[in-house]
């Protein structure tokens, strides 16, 4: 058991890219890997074990060593700060966190609201504007806090910005760019370098 090395994988988007990453850098994962609905996975012939997880849950399991290195979005990293070390950006799932609104609306001076799933990053972004508002942290559905009078601004992930745009939101600041990182627990780092590296090694190549 203890000879597999165990990789935290967001499901969804991310996790199909980062399959075919693997795939590309030679790694031999099997065609029912990417339809699989259990949870963990094992990969044999190449020792490895996959932890299928909601990606803010990644860098949980891989801060607390339940896994050894896994693939997390920088948004995710920003928002949780846990103790893991970023050792690659593999430039999949890009994307940015932005501040939107309804058009033409300006933040109150009185008990200002914004809306997140991204408290603590909204909530530092506003601190570095000088300006002071309530958070207001929501799981899903970010753009309907402006639309039912909830929150005057919202900090959510923007890929295309077709889903504000279809509710009818602006976009009124960029706040950073998204990518997805390659993230390791700091004592599996040091204990299974040698492993690590390898694979560092080898998504570096066709990155």
């Amino acid at each position: 058991m203890n000879s597999f090395l165990t990789i935290a994988m967001p499901k969804g988007r991310i996790f199909e890219e980062a399959a075919e990453l693997l795939r590309k850098a030679g790694f031999q994962l099997p065609p029912e890997f990417d339809d699989s609905r259990k949870l963990i996975l094992e990969v044999e012939e190449e020792n490895l074990r996959f932890i299928l997880a909601k990606p803010m849950d990644v860098v949980t399991y891989v801060e607390h060593g339940v896994a050894d290195i896994g693939i997390a979005g920088k948004d995710v990293m920003l928002e949780e700060e846990r103790d893991v070390y970023e050792l690659l950006d593999l430039k999949i799932s890009a994307c940015y966190l932005a501040v939107a609104g309804l058009p033409g609306t300006k933040i109150s001076d009185i008990s200002p609201k914004v809306a997140s799933k991204y408290p603590n990053v909204a909530s530092s972004y506003f601190r570095q504007q000088g300006e002071q508002v309530e958070i207001i942290k929501l799981n899903g559905s970010i753009e309907l806090a402006p639309l039912i009078g909830l929150a005057e601004r919202i900090v959510d992930i923007v890929s295309t910005g077709q889903t504000l745009k279809e509710n009818g939101l602006v976009e009124y600041a960029k706040i950073t760019d998204v990518t997805s990182r390659l993230v390791a627990n700091p004592v599996s780092y040091r204990i299974k370098e040698q492993r690590i590296t390898e694979i560092v090694d080898r998504l570096a190549e066709i990155i």
